[in-house]
């Protein structure tokens, strides 16, 4: 092969910003003589969202990603190489790149699952095929391998999360990690790494971290593995989390995991890989089932993106379903801003505003509030979700949000969260309202959650003028009423809702549980 001409691979990254597991990467190392890392900050990420205008991508995770791509170039600079950063759309990039260098053989990266990112991948195969440059690609945004389901085809995945775990669990099992190389090929020469873009350049600025967060955690592959360490080898909360997750204050009631992942800053199959290992060495139990019985909801998402395309973004959702939604302004402004006047949805959607999250049950109440108590058009609110949060994943946004409007993958339809009850059962002192609504903090114990229900003499008290210092609750539901002036559930964290079958009867309650842990029994 002497005299032959240098091969060059680009590896576009996306949401896949991480060293270990990386298959892209690992690919180019041994297929290349000059690897090329590159990330593209593509200008229609920052632009609006498709039915009512938000901002497509809002400060707190812009904040995270560009944390996440700093952290990576460091990394591959320890590894010999660097991240090419560039502004614009990534075929326009490649085609300009594959152009410069002359010696481009291939173009390699992750698939992705929704429209706009698969629109990117058309447009790359067009400008390969173009020049005579190869496409590799490959599939690891998930626990489980889209080629390793135990059903024929992708229009086969079941529509129920249920009978897709039990399928799974019992026919399937996750790939190993891929061993990265210490060292990875050089850039080509010529090729300049570029400036990593600041807050302004997308017209944000970097937003104050709040005291309150219960998510202070910074972007990027070092931060998540740090994540990982710490909570399940060095405090061993992942054993609890079955019977904690549901918290509200706080960094540790739960893994946090979630931001990572969606840039794809920590591989699931290593989140999988660990938990298999803390079993064997620590213990293995309800809780550590958990975190997987999480990743394959967040796996399910995914797959169900996949088998129904852009149906997931349609106002009739997977079941074509006609319902009557309200486009109300008003009532959208006083939800987006948490002035509905029922201080449970008010605290959680002001601590998405002012942090950009919010904990699993904080969003399954407010989607609730939002679809079935308020009867406003569900994507108002997946476009606000996806403006805000930090840890927004397409799939599993619009996946929640179809679910909790009672038209995506749910037996349960009319299913409804009462907001008094909920709030009693998992804020039961009134702590985390007090938290995050302030001028009713001086309103003792549960009676936060129903103010309308106290006497002018406690309001007064209190110095709370409904209407005025507080707003009237937008709604009153018919349902609250038997829960004023009851005493608060002493549960802090009744482990309830859609991702736990509690409310089964006993006998069938942990049978994937159960099932695991009888799989494991032969498993190292």
């Amino acid at each position: 092969m002497a005299g032959a001409a240098p091969r060059t691979v680009i590896c576009l990254l996306r949401n896949d910003l991480r060293y270990h597991d990386s298959e892209v990467l690992r690919w180019a190392q041994k297929n290349a003589d000059y690897v090329i890392p590159l990330y593209c900050f593509d200008p229609r990420q920052y632009l609006k969202t498709y039915y009512y205008g938000f901002p497509k991508t809002g400060p707190h995770r812009l904040k995270f990603l560009l944390e996440s791509v700093k952290d990576l170039r460091q990394t591959l600079k320890k590894k010999g190489s660097n991240l090419v950063v560039r502004k614009g759309n990534p075929e326009d990039v490649i085609h300009d790149l594959i152009t410069e260098l002359g010696t481009v053989a291939a173009v390699a990266f992750h698939e992705e699952a929704t429209k706009e990112e698969l629109d990117v991948e058309k447009a790359l195969q067009r400008v390969c095929t173009q020049h005579g440059v190869k496409i590799q690609t490959f599939w690891a945004s998930t626990l489980y391998h889209r080629d390793d389901l135990p059903f024929r085809d992708i229009s086969r995945l079941p529509d129920v999360y249920t009978q897709f775990r039990k399928a799974v669990e019992a026919q399937a099992k996750v790939r190993p990690t891929v061993q990265m190389p210490d060292q990875l090929k050089p850039l080509a020469p010529g090729v300049e790494d570029g400036c990593i873009p600041v807050p302004e350049e997308f017209g944000q600025k970097d937003p104050l971290t709040d005291p309150r967060t219960a998510f202070p955690c910074s972007g990027g592959e070092t931060q998540a593995l740090m994540r990982l360490q710490h909570y399940f080898w060095d405090t061993n909360l992942v054993a609890s989390y079955k019977e904690t997750r549901n918290g509200l204050i706080g960094i540790d009631y739960s893994t946090k995991f979630a931001p990572w992942l969606a840039l794809g800053c920590i591989s699931p199959r290593y989140i999988y890989e660990q938990i298999r290992k803390y079993e064997k060495e620590r213990t293995a139990n309800q809780s550590t089932y958990w975190v997987i019985f999480e990743l394959l909801w967040r796996d399910y998402f995914r797959f169900v993106a996949l088998k129904y395309g852009t149906r997931i973004f349609l106002l009739k959702g997977l079941q074509d379903k006609e319902v009557p939604w309200k486009k109300d302004p008003k009532l959208f402004d006083a939800w987006k801003e948490g002035r509905t006047g029922v201080p449970f949805v008010d605290a959680n959607m002001r601590e998405l505003a002012a942090t950009g999250f919010m904990s699993n049950r904080g969003r399954q109440n407010v989607a609730s509030f939002l679809t079935k108590d308020l009867g406003l058009d569900w994507r108002m609110g997946a476009e606000w979700f996806e403006y805000l949060l930090v840890d927004y994943d397409a799939c599993s946004n619009y996946g929640n949000w179809l679910y909790s409007a009672g038209i995506g993958n749910d037996p349960r339809e009319n299913r409804k969260f009462n907001m008094i009850k909920q709030g009693l059962d998992y804020d039961s002192n009134g702590d985390y309202v007090r938290l995050w609504v302030p001028e009713i903090q001086c309103v003792k114990g549960g009676e936060i959650h129903t103010l309308w229900a106290l006497s002018n003499a406690a309001l007064s008290q209190a110095g709370i003028a409904l209407g005025e210092t507080y707003p009237l609750p937008v709604i009153l539901a018919r349902e609250w009423s038997r829960h004023i002036n009851q005493k608060p559930n002493k549960r802090d964290h009744p482990p309830r809702g859609k991702k736990d079958p509690s409310d089964m009867p006993r006998q069938h309650k942990d049978r994937g549980v159960d099932f695991y842990f009888s799989r494991n029994k032969d498993l190292s």
